[in-house]
């Protein structure tokens, strides 16, 4: 069975990363709209992703 494409075309390889999620999402309690516009702005910040 072949290997299914990611979603969008898109892989995101997080290996190597030394940041913790205090220092990409903050100390304070957000919501999860937030934090996926702080996670996809980590993810470009660093252009851990590509397209395959």
């Amino acid at each position: 069975m072949a290997k299914k494409k990611a979603f969008g075309g898109y892989s995101i390889c997080f290996k190597g990363c030394k940041d913790t999620l205090e220092s990409v999402f903050g100390s304070a309690p957000i919501g999860p709209s937030d934090m996926t516009k702080k996670i996809w702005g980590y993810v470009k910040r660093r252009k851990l992703a590509g397209k395959k």
